[in-house]
């Protein structure tokens, strides 16, 4: 309508002139001024657009006529807001005149105008409709526009309540252009950020004066207003869904309001609509910053233009999304400014501060370098100054954090500019200074950027440098341990190992008391780490780093020989300097080959250092790497050391009685060295000195000990000058030895052994003469010496076996030689390592070859052989041995070849393949000592294979040691051996490995033969051992069994196979490093054994195995891939083994091995892997179980991701589908294990999530499955309970519901829940016939209502498509709701069955329907299913039900009165939901219900009839005499139906009569009165039956009859039987009368005899009521015979107060007769009977007053006598009796209810005034 009447008068007045324009005009005025304001509003919206139009014409006088119009327009209108204005037409006229400015300013004056008068609809469907192309109005007219639709999003959607429709939101959502969403989202944001200024003015934070009088036009907007514009503004945002980058700042805008709802709203946007918003986005990033910094630092902007900052609230909230923006980072230079906004802008605060360092910090870190090279010194020096305006005593929490983010952001910059550092070490000194000041919380902030402020200063000027290097040294011996710990990491990081004040530095924090720092020093200074990890460091001069010491305490050049001085440096600085010096030392002299005096000269100044360290008050520790680091010095310069110390004997032969043992022999092998430079004569003196401190008994041990190491030192180094010592002082020597060990204790007896060995180095020792004999020193000391090889102290046993090595070295003598021999191997037995190593040593030394000659073991740190090698290493590369030169022994090799032979026969045949595991063990251990050290000897050589063999047999062993060496002894064999020999040894050893190698050589057993370790096989039942031969013989024996001892012995093989494998893997780890291509042909037997091994159960096995892997395998990975197969094959045999332990390590093994592999790689596995995994869940063992559940979880995994068409291809996917689910379905969920159905559950649950359509041609077999377990797999326990809920008193259906409960929180419904999303019609054809089948065989609870929730569900989601199966899904469904008897179930196959109704054809429908109807009429079970039914059609299919309404209300209205309370409750519930009122649907259905009425009521059920009778009580009360048309049919069935013979119910038959004649009383009346009296006849017929349930149904129908047709003749036709039933002298006649009926004898007399009186009264009192007078005077005498019956004592309470209303009924009768009645003969009948009956029944009221306590008794009948008073106060008859008279007054005064007492009081009064 608006669009044709602006079209039409825009074409009207296109085709007129103006003075035809002018003369419309005046018309217009004039009918303007005429019109009455009622009528104003019509008239305007056809006047206004023509006359606005008309301002397009160019004619003055036309344009001053419609100013004229529009003036008395704006006067009429102006005080009439009620007054509407044609918005529509204006804005279609504003549109369509876009070429006429002039009606269009006033289009949109009058647009505002209207906006203000429409109402609320109206204005918010057309407000997003003035959005559309904003953009292109003028600035002006966009703004009273916007502000238009804000005041409009205000008024009309603010309420949260209250949603934007879909239909606004639509049209809001229709504004596509972009300009004009930025313009309105612009607007809005402005909206959001303006508030309210003070009356001083100013404009609000964020805004312009310009922004802000846009938004408000120039006038305050009030509060209230503008909070629910800003509500307003919040929703309809939210309801156009724009981009999130878009809306963001005026939602950011929104959360830091001052209106609590307005923030609350705009937090809750900013998490549901922003939170993905991209915080990278340059354009969002730049409008965020204007809303921080405004345009306050931006030239050339109009002062109304100037942008003011944000507020402090929004500040702080734009910098926490500031530092999660890396585009806000590198935005120069707004982020500058922000940072200094924050920090020093005005009005800033300490919340702001901290912020802006938050964010200074997140910049440094990610701000672009070109960036940060513009911003960082600007930003630093910002830093710096706001550092300095705090001090260091701030305790504020704020101020805490700004600094913490000030010293972040510095160590950060620090990192990312160090060049702007470097020059100056200013900021080093202001964090360093930071650190000492700063408070505890605030340090480690500043220790982390101090530590990255470090690598600044790497490339520093050498001026900075050497600042820092005083810096460092004067902060590290500090208090503040921060600060040592920083000067410590600065002098580590910053400097190279040849910065000599840096690795001062460390030395000083050695000594530091925080651990820390103490690590951080020795790895400065080389110290942590092992010599491979720091071979490739640059020591500094050893020169430089002594004069740098030397610099800081020159006091270590005065002389320190008398050790009474105080230590320059803590104990543990001097023990690091030492050997950092040290290394210092010996890299300068690997360096040069030439000594030059400088190097000389620093070495002296070395010794002094290491002489000032040996002061007293040092530490053992110091002393005794001082003494070794003199002794390296003198290894290395034994001239240069001699020579310096032979001036200072004295100071050594001081320290010869050191506390310390380590120290003292090495100052003996320091004496020595030494002794080469002294004269013979002195050094003979000095042998003697210390000859005679031995014999000296009073010396100190120390004293002692140390006299013993140096007189062999020193003795065995002038045995090797010529001129040598005389005879008799190297006599007396050895005697004095000789005497030591024969006299003194082990330890001394030792040290004296180890100094005879170190002179037998030099020489053969001589016999030592006595007297006139003489004899070898070994026979002479070998009684002691066997004694002391038997203790217990295992160092000098050691110390004794090496030393008889030594002596033997130049030994010629058989006899010493032998003895020797015998020594060392009594020690065969020995079960101490380092005895075995040290006899094994000693052997080496008597076969000769070994790599070592008495220089290197007298004057070198040299220790012995088997602590140089470190056997157990397995690393014969890297033995220390390989620095000693080989140097072939000079003793004859003849002289040694019966002592080679002799022990090559004690090791071959007594110690290797010895029956006890110690000389195994002993042998082994001599055996590889032999071949290690003297391996390229020819004797060694040529007993290669003996000892190849002897090796590979001790692989088997159980002893750890014994194994590991042979393995050890397998690889130095094979490095000695030729190419044959390493041949045969690889393939020995792979046969040993896979299980085929040879049947290795026997050993004896004898009686302590140990078979098994102990513990193996537990206790004997004496609680005796079970572990040697002797005792497993024994405990057979006792078993009755002889035979088990070969089951032992093959246990005890096997035991053996796996320990030969494990010492195998470890050879085999050396010899795989060299064998190379020799092992490639045996690779594929290898590599599946290998990997299998590796998962052992043993530890041992483990490693050994990883030792073989990492050996033959370059990349493990290439290689299992290549091998998958065989790899596989062998692990799933081995997953069957008869061995526990290959069980496991296979599924282990198969666990890893599986891992991220693809479908063409283990998916002709697959079933195997879960067959195996099953296998092992229900192993025998429990370690095994365990493996396999690991291995179940990796397999689930890989199938889950196989699966996974996300992650794997759809083909891929739906052969690993086809391979798995069916096994789990058959074997998995049904298997009797526990955790394989758990595990095999939550794979299917897994797979159907993720597997998507793959799922889909599994989905019959996979949906019956999990139906299925539904139920199978419940805890029964719930079932047992079912089954006894009713002995406990849980109800049943709570039960039900409870077991259902938790069936839907199953993983198998979540199943079932993941195949209805990816069922679809293709998939209908295979599972509607399984749900089918399980429909009808399906058991268990859980699975039935399963089976109908599934279908339920499946139809929701496949709808329509469900057709072609619809039919038979409803005659599948339709008996089983009928027939199921849990209500549960029933109830879900209801639904299920009312879900199909949607979809069948309409025949089936109305077919369905009908037959649902018709199951009221049967058992309670089909009246149940029929209301599930009905209810279900109603939810469910409430459009296809509605068209038979006609067949389901009647049912359901007759279903509600079931006698059972549950039927008729659900059926009262359906009629509910069926019906919007009771009475609207009784009567539009009424022809129908009593059709089923009539129908039902005739039936041959009695409850048929009783319902139908109920439903005809309640039809008669709702609709009253509406049911008048249909009473007929009702009447003559209850007529026909009342008599015969009595049931149970038939009572309701009675009541139906009685209601049906009070509702239609008068269509019966109208047929007739014969119709009334039939129906009374009945009913009093009724009267006379037995039984009192029917009895009191007919009293009551017969009161509602008499009152209904109120019938004068009733009283004469009923009164008869009344008086008969209330007279207790007819009472037993009449029973007699009563039970003479054949047909009735057998009942009970007391039943057939009741009479209930009470309603026998009420008849009575409503016959009364309808009687004529003269039928009531007629029965007076009997009246009053039966009320004084009734009033007898034999009645009850209520009968009587029936009976008081009755007279009072009565009384009221009389009175009103008498008032009628004027003196004649009717009157005095009247009067004669109420005399009479007052004088009768007034003593008997009196009585129930004073014999019944029941107040209400006593107000009836103070009533009832009130009105018979009064009746008789009508009558002219005598006074009253006296005697009532003082019973009533006696009444009245003990009466206690006040009612009854003003009653009583009243009658008094009535008869004190009869007596005047």
């Amino acid at each position: 309508m608006a669009e044709s009447s602006s079209s039409t008068s825009s074409s009207a007045l296109a085709a007129k002139s103006d003075a035809e324009i002018e003369e419309m005009l005046d018309r217009m005025l004039t009918r303007l001024a005429l019109c009455d304001d009622s009528k104003l509003e019509p008239l305007l919206s056809k006047l206004l657009p023509l006359c606005i139009s008309s301002l397009s014409s160019q004619s003055q006088a036309v344009r001053n006529k419609v100013l004229e119009i529009l003036s008395h327009v704006n006067k009429r209108v102006k005080l009439h807001p009620d007054i509407g204005l044609p918005l529509l037409e204006l804005w279609k006229l504003y549109s369509e005149s876009s070429g006429a400015p002039m009606i269009r300013n006033f289009c949109i004056v009058y647009i505002e105008m209207a906006f203000q008068r429409v109402n609320a609809k109206e204005k918010e469907n057309l407000a997003p409709v003035l959005l559309v192309n904003i953009s292109k109005l003028p600035l002006q007219h966009q703004e009273i526009i916007l502000r238009i639709i804000v005041k409009v999003v205000g008024e009309c959607h603010s309420s949260q309540i209250s949603q934007i429709s879909d239909e606004v939101a639509a049209k809001y959502k229709l504004v596509t252009d972009p300009h004009d969403r930025e313009l309105f989202i612009e607007f809005c944001t402005h909206t959001m950020l303006y508030q309210r200024v003070s009356q001083s003015g100013g404009c609000p934070h964020g805004l312009s004066v310009a922004q802000a009088n846009r938004v408000t036009g120039k006038q305050q907007l009030p509060n209230d207003k503008l909070l629910l514009s800003k509500l307003g503004i919040l929703n309809v945002i939210q309801a156009m869904e724009l981009a999130p980058d878009l809306v963001y700042p005026l939602y950011v805008a929104a959360s830091v309001d001052c209106e609590e709802s307005v923030i609350k709203r705009g937090e809750e946007l900013l998490k549901k609509k922003a939170s993905g918003v991209n915080l990278d986005d340059q354009n969002l990033i730049n409008r965020l910053f204007l809303l921080f910094n405004g345009t306050v630092g931006v030239e050339n902007v109009d002062p109304e233009s100037r942008v003011n900052p944000g507020s402090p609230v929004l500040k702080a909230k734009l910098m926490s999304i500031f530092c999660r923006s890396i585009a806000a980072a590198n935005s120069f230079p707004s982020t500058l400014q922000c940072i200094f906004g924050c920090i020093y802008g005005s009005g800033t605060t300490s919340r702001l501060k901290q912020l802006g360092m938050e964010f200074t910090v997140w910049v440094f870190k990610h701000a672009k370098i070109d960036q940060l090279r513009l911003m960082g010194p600007v930003i630093l020096n910002g830093i710096l100054k706001s550092l300095d305006s705090y001090s260091s005593l701030d305790a504020d929490a704020i101020a805490r954090e700004v600094k913490t983010y000030a010293f972040q952001a510095i160590g950060l910059l620090a990192q990312r500019i160090p060049h702007l550092f470097r020059e100056k070490i200013d900021v080093a000194v202001r964090l360093f200074h930071a650190l000492k000041v700063e408070s505890q919380s605030l340090r480690f902030v500043i220790q982390e950027a101090t530590i990255s402020l470090a690598a600044a200063y790497k490339e520093a000027p050498l001026t900075v440098l050497q600042d820092l290097e005083a810096l460092l040294l004067k902060n590290s011996q500090v208090e503040e341990n921060e600060v040592r710990y920083c000067s410590i990491r600065w002098a580590t990081s910053l400097f190279d190992f040849q910065h000599c004040p840096s690795r001062f530095i460390c030395m000083l924090a050695v000594a530091d008391v925080k651990l820390d720092i103490r690590e951080i020093a020795l790895e400065g200074l080389g110290l942590l780490k092992g010599e491979s990890q720091i071979s490739g460091i640059q020591y500094p001069k050893l020169g430089s780093m002594l004069d740098y010491i030397l610099k800081h305490q020159p006091k270590l050049l005065e002389s320190g020989q008398m050790r009474e001085q105080s230590l320059l440096f803590p104990s543990s600085s001097y023990v690091a300097m030492s050997k950092f010096l040290l290394k210092c030392f010996e890299l300068e002299l690997d360096q040069n080959n030439t000594l030059s005096s400088e190097f000389l000269s620093s070495v002296g100044k070395f010794c002094l250092l290491l002489e000032h360290s040996m002061a007293i008050e040092g530490s053992t520790e110091l002393h005794v790497n001082a003494s070794k680091a003199l002794l390296v010095i003198g290894s290395h310069m034994p001239e240069m050391l001699a020579s310096h110390y032979a001036q200072k004997v004295s100071w050594i032969k001081q320290l010869l009685s050191h506390v310390d043992s380590d120290t003292r022999e090495s100052f003996a092998r320091l004496l020595g060295i030494v002794s080469s430079a002294l004269p013979l004569l002195e050094s003979s003196d000095v042998i003697s000195e210390l000859t005679s401190a031995i014999s000296t008994h009073k010396s100190r041990f120390e004293t002692q000990h140390g006299a013993l190491c140096a007189i062999g030192y020193v003795t065995a180094d002038c045995l090797s000058r010529t001129p040598s010592i005389s005879e008799i002082l190297f006599q007396n020597t050895l005697r004095c030895l000789v005497d030591v060990v024969n006299s003194e204790t082990s330890t001394l007896a030792a040290v004296a052994m180890q100094a005879l060995g170190h002179i037998g180095l030099r020489l053969s020792l001589p016999p030592l003469v006595n007297d006139s004999s003489s004899d070898n020193i070994l026979i002479i000391v070998r009684d002691k010496l066997s004694k002391l090889l038997v203790g217990d102290d295992i160092k000098a046993i050691q110390k004794i076996l090496i030393s008889i090595g030594h002596i033997c070295v130049k030994e010629t003598s058989s006899n010493q030689l032998d003895v020797a021999l015998n020594l060392i191997f009594s020690v065969c037995r020995s079960k101490v390592e380092d005895i075995l190593f040290a006899a094994g040593e000693a052997l080496s030394f008597l076969w000769g070859g070994v790599p070592v000659n008495a220089d290197i073991i007298l004057k070198t740190n040299y220790s012995s052989l088997s602590m140089a090698s470190n056997f157990l290493m397995g690393d014969l590369e890297s033995s220390k041995l390989k620095q000693f030169p080989f140097e072939q022994t000079e003793v004859i090799e003849d002289f040694h070849a019966s002592t080679r032979d002799a022990i090559t026969k004690k090791l071959f045949d007594d110690l290797l393949y010895s029956s006890r595991k110690e000389e195994r063990c002993a042998g082994t251990v001599w055996l590889l000592s032999l071949t290690m050290y003297c391996g390229h000897h020819p004797a060694i050589q040529q007993m290669l294979p003996e000892i190849q063999e002897a090796f590979s047999h001790l692989l088997g062993e159980q002893n750890e040691l014994t194994q590991e060496l042979a393995s050890q002894g397998m690889s130095i064999v094979y490095e000695l051996g030729d190419a044959s020999m390493k041949k045969n040894l690889v393939n020995a050893l792979v046969n040993t490995l896979t299980g085929s190698g040879k049947r290795k050589r026997a050993i004896k057993l004898v009686e302590d033969t140990e078979v098994f370790q102990a513990g193996a096989l537990g206790e004997s039942a004496s609680g005796g051992k079970l572990n040697t031969y002797k005792e497993l013989c024994g405990l057979a024996n006792e078993m009755g069994q002889p035979d088990l001892i070969y089951k032992f012995m093959d246990l005890a093989n096997y035991q053996s196979s796996l320990n030969s494998k494990r010492g195998a893997a470890f050879g085999f780890s050396k010899i795989a490093k060299q064998a190379g291509d020799a092992l490639k042909p045996h690779l594929r037997l290898l590599i599946p054994r290998l990997v299998r091994y590796q998962y052992d159960p043993d530890k041992n096995v483990q490693d050994a195995m990883a030792h073989i892997w990492k050996s033959l395998v370059a990349d493990s990975k290439k290689t299992i891939d290549e091998n998958l197969d065989l790899i596989m094959d062998d692990l799933f045999n081995q997953c069957g083994s008869r061995l526990w332990r290959s069980r496991e390590s296979s599924c282990l093994a198969l666990a890893d091995v599986i891992q991220g592999r693809k479908f063409h790689e283990v998916g002709m596995h697959l079933k195997r892997l879960w067959s195996a995994a099953f296998r092992a869940m229900d192993d025998i063992k429990e370690t095994v179980r365990i493996s396999g559940e690991k291995l179940c979880r990796a397999v689930t995994t890989l199938t889950t991701r196989l699966c996974d068409v996300s992650l794997t291809d759809m083909s891929d996917a739906r052969q690993a589908m086809d391979i798995v689910l069916p096994f789990l379905l058959a074997e998995g969920i049904l298997s009797k294990v526990d955790s394989v159905r758990k595990a095999s559950i939550a794979v299917v649950m897994k797979l159907t999530k993720h597997a998507g359509t793959a799922i889909c041609p599994h989905l019959p077999a996979l949906v019956c499955c999990m139906l299925e377990s539904l139920s199978s797999l419940e805890n029964q326990g719930l079932n047992y309970v079912e089954r006894h809920a009713e002995n406990v008193g849980i109800e049943t259906e709570k039960l039900e519901s409870l077991r259902i409960s938790i069936a839907k929180g199953s993983p198998m419904w979540e199943t079932l829940d993941s195949c209805i999303k990816v069922a679809d019609a293709e998939s209908l054809g295979a599972l509607i016939p399984a749900l089918a089948h399980l429909v009808r065989s399906g058991v268990g609870l859980n699975t039935r209502v399963g089976v109908a929730n599934f279908i339920t569900l499946l139809l929701e989601r496949i709808g329509a498509d469900i057709k072609p199966y619809a039919n038979m899904l409803v005659r599948l469904l339709f008996p089983v709701v009928k027939e199921e008897k849990s209500t549960a179930a029933k109830r879900a196959f209801a639904s299920a069955c009312a879900k199909v109704l949607n979809y069948i054809a309409t025949s089936q429908a109305q077919k369905l329907i009908e037959d649902t109807a018709a199951l009221h009429a049967d058992d309670k079970n089909s009246q149940i299913a029929c209301a599930f039914l009905l209810k279900s059609y109603s939810s469910m299919a409430s459009d296809v039900v509605r068209g038979y309404l006609v067949v389901i209300i009647p049912v359901v209205f007759v279903s509600r009165f079931e006698d059972d309370k549950h039927v008729s409750n659900l059926f009262e519930e359906i009629w509910e939901e069926y019906t919007s009122g009771e009475r609207v649907t009784l009567q539009l259905y009424l022809g129908e219900i009593v059709s089923l009425i009539c129908e039902r009521i005739s039936s041959s059920s009695w409850t048929s009839k009783r319902k139908a009778a109920q439903a005809i009580v309640r039809l008669s009360e709702v609709l009253g005499e509406s049911l008048s048309s249909h009473h007929e049919v009702l009447l003559k069935c209850l007529m026909k139906e009342i008599p015969g013979r009595l049931w149970e119910g038939k009572d309701v038959l009675l009541l139906a009569l009685g209601a049906l004649s009070a509702s239609g009383h008068k269509a019966i009346s109208a047929e007739g009165p014969s119709s009334s009296v039939a129906i009374l006849k009945v009913v009093s017929s009724a009267c006379s039956r037995k039984g009192k349930k029917y009895r009191e149904a007919a009293f009551s129908s017969l009161e509602q009859v008499i009152k209904a047709f109120g019938n004068s003749e009733f009283f004469n036709m009923v009164f008869p039987l009344l008086f008969d039933l209330c007279n207790p002298d007819l009472n037993k006649s009449a029973s007699t009368a009563l039970i003479s009926d054949a047909a009735e004898a057998d009942s009970d007399v007391a039943e057939s005899t009741f009479v209930p009186h009470n309603k026998v009264v009420d008849c009575l009192t409503s016959s009364i009521r309808v009687a004529h007078l003269n039928d009531i005077l007629e029965q007076q005498k009997r009246l009053i015979q039966m009320y004084s019956t009734l009033l007898s004592p034999g009645h009850q309470w209520n009968v009587k107060t029936a009976a008081f209303s009755s007279i009072k009924e009565l009384c009221s009768r009389l009175r009103n007769a008498m008032k009628d009645s004027h003196e004649t003969p009717e009157l005095a009948r009247l009067t004669a009977f109420v005399q009479e009956m007052f004088d009768t029944i007034s003593p008997k009221i009196l009585e129930c007053i004073s014999t019944i306590k029941i107040a209400q008794v006593h107000i009836s009948a103070s009533e009832c006598l009130l009105d018979m008073l009064n009746s008789m106060d009508q009558t002219q008859v005598s006074a009253i009796n006296e005697g009532f008279e003082a019973e009533l007054r006696h009444l009245h005064e003990t009466e206690k209810n006040g009612e009854a007492k003003l009653l009583l009081k009243k009658c008094i009064d009535i008869v004190e005034g009869r007596k005047h």
